[in-house]
């Protein structure tokens, strides 16, 4: 009994005195994610735009799209660092993995992948079956999506991501996972650039059947009436404006996006049918 009062002394204090996990987010989608994974209240700071849940609006912000200030990250002493693969710097996540730094790499290219990096997170979080939980239901929720999308003809679309200059996205990067998962074909998908720049004749010949555009970061351009007995769209009014919170984030809100969409697309079908 003597030993078991000793070994009890010796280590209730390392089980009291352990400090909580400290995690810095180094990008608004990775800062999204760390909330779906039950790692909110880890975090101890941010990047800039971490806007929601509104509880990141409270958090220290240190990076932005100059990049990352490392000092204060390493002042803050972070157990684990969430970056963006491809949005943060190499040069500088490589640094601070230099003085034993944690990284986790995120870079949705599905709301999948979203969901896998939703799981993945919650190893560090307090309840790993909740976030496992959370991520299986954004994965039943994008299988339905699918199921309901089956059999539906393709549409050719246009997103309009900036008005001046025109610019869209290429097959290959964000939103098109979205608009794939509608059943819509990027008439840009075979560009060279992720997000080229283009031209309205180069939109006129390609003639799509809808147009969407961000409502939070552009408008419809005003020279698309100009064309409407060229391009369907234009001419059956299939114009559509997404929410733009719910649209560029690799994150669960974008399943909102996608049912916005969906509705567009199947409008867009029945327009065709009469």
């Amino acid at each position: 009994m003597k030993y078991l009062y000793l070994l009890v002394f010796v280590c209730l204090p390392s089980m009291v005195l352990a400090e909580p996990l400290r995690v810095i987010s180094l990008s608004p989608h990775t800062t999204e994610l760390a909330f779906e994974a039950g790692l909110g209240d880890n975090l101890i700071a941010v990047s800039a735009h971490s806007d929601y849940p509104p509880e990141a609006l409270a958090l220290e912000q240190v990076a932005n799209f100059r990049g990352i200030n490392i000092e204060r990250v390493v002042t803050l002493k972070p157990d684990l660092v969430l970056a963006w693969k491809g949005g943060n710097p190499d040069r500088e996540l490589a640094k601070l993995e230099r003085l034993g730094i944690e990284i986790f790499y995120s870079n949705p290219h599905s709301l999948y992948d979203a969901a896998d990096n939703i799981e993945k997170l919650g190893q560090w979080s307090a309840d790993p079956a909740k976030a496992k939980a959370r991520a299986d239901a954004v994965r039943q929720e994008l299988a339905a999506i699918e199921t309901a999308q089956d059999g539906k003809n393709r549409i050719p679309y246009f997103y309009q991501l900036s008005e001046s200059p025109l610019m869209t996205n290429n097959g290959e990067h964000w939103p098109q996972p979205l608009f794939s998962l509608c059943g819509g074909e990027n008439i840009f998908s075979n560009s060279v650039a992720p997000y080229p720049q283009v031209s309205m004749e180069q939109v006129i010949v390609r003639a799509p059947q809808a147009i969407f555009y961000p409502s939070t970061k552009a408008t419809p351009s005003k020279e698309w009436a100009k064309w409407a007995e060229f391009i369907p769209a234009i001419k059956n009014k299939d114009i559509f404006a997404i929410s733009g919170d719910w649209l560029n984030r690799p994150t669960p809100r974008a399943l909102k996006a996608v049912k916005q969409i969906c509705t567009a697309f199947d409008k867009v079908r029945s327009d065709l049918d009469h």
